[in-house]
């Protein structure tokens, strides 16, 4: 499924950017502090930044529909138990994300423009909006808490390094593919952790101002005590996941949905009840 392997080269050019100007930062040699969307507005404005935005917004609605194939179709085979229902309801979400992200990088090159910083806005909206909703508080907290389950995943990920099983690659690629995986899920871990963590402060003071996007964090991050040492942990990590995505767009083994599994799910969405 190529559609799938450009997805991964397109996550992973995006994260690769975001790391890179974030240590540039770290190592004050210029660089920014940014989430997504600032390093895809970065590349645009560089020579042949049109062109390659443009390439990029295919590979992100591509890896999109790929997590949509994993999260609908279980392309993965996770199961329906509640692991694997979990697992999948990630998938969903990412799916999500990453449609928002091609559609930023399509309008760019479509001239309607953007901000780098609507992640944070973005983050503050939705919060706001969950919020006023009945139960709103208990319904942040449970993002929140959603979040950091997925950040203790992502921990464990770079603990065992179990992503190995999804990789086709011998002993001699491991070698460097593994150590950025673990580097990688290490910080992507960290990441989401704290903004779990911002979550649930939103949650706890029913203030939507606390919640934060990836710029938003890796800013957090940077202001903490001892953040510079951090903050550079953290830059690095993400370019390392974002080098590591790559290796997956060559390597991950990657199942297109059978037929009768696309049926199937498409009969189970239609049953009443």
């Amino acid at each position: 499924m190529w559609l799938a392997r450009f997805g991964y080269a397109a996550r992973g050019a995006v994260t690769l950017a975001v790391g890179l100007l974030a240590l540039m930062a770290a190592l004050s040699r210029g660089g920014e502090v940014t989430g997504s969307r600032g390093a895809i507005e970065t590349v645009f404005t560089q020579p042949f930044g049109v062109a390659l935005i443009a390439v990029g917004a295919l590979g992100l609605f591509g890896f999109a529909l790929w997590r949509l194939c994993q999260a609908l179709l279980d392309a993965d085979g996770r199961g329906r138990d509640a692991k694997g229902l979990a697992v999948r309801a990630g998938q969903a979400v990412s799916a999500v994300a990453y449609i928002g992200l091609g559609i930023f990088a399509l309008n760019l090159v479509l001239g309607s423009g953007g901000s780098g910083g609507d992640e944070d806005q973005s983050a503050r909206d939705w919060t706001a909006w969950l919020l006023s909703q009945p139960f709103g508080r208990w319904l942040v907290a449970g993002v929140g808490l959603a979040v950091v389950g997925a950040a203790l995943g992502m921990g464990s990920q770079a603990w065992t390094a179990r992503f190995r099983r999804d990789l086709a690659c011998d002993a001699r690629a491991a070698r460097w593919v593994v150590p950025l995986g673990r580097a990688g899920y290490a910080a992507r871990g960290l990441v989401f952790l704290t903004i779990g963590g911002f979550l649930i402060l939103a949650a706890w003071q029913s203030d939507p101002s606390e919640a934060r996007g990836l710029g938003g964090v890796l800013l957090a991050l940077q202001a903490q005590p001892y953040g510079r040492g951090l903050f550079g942990f953290v830059a690095a990590g993400l370019a390392a996941f974002g080098a590591f995505q790559f290796a997956e767009a060559r390597y991950r083994r990657i199942h297109p949905p059978r037929p009768e599994a696309a049926a199937a799910a498409a009969l189970h969405a239609a049953r009443p009840g």
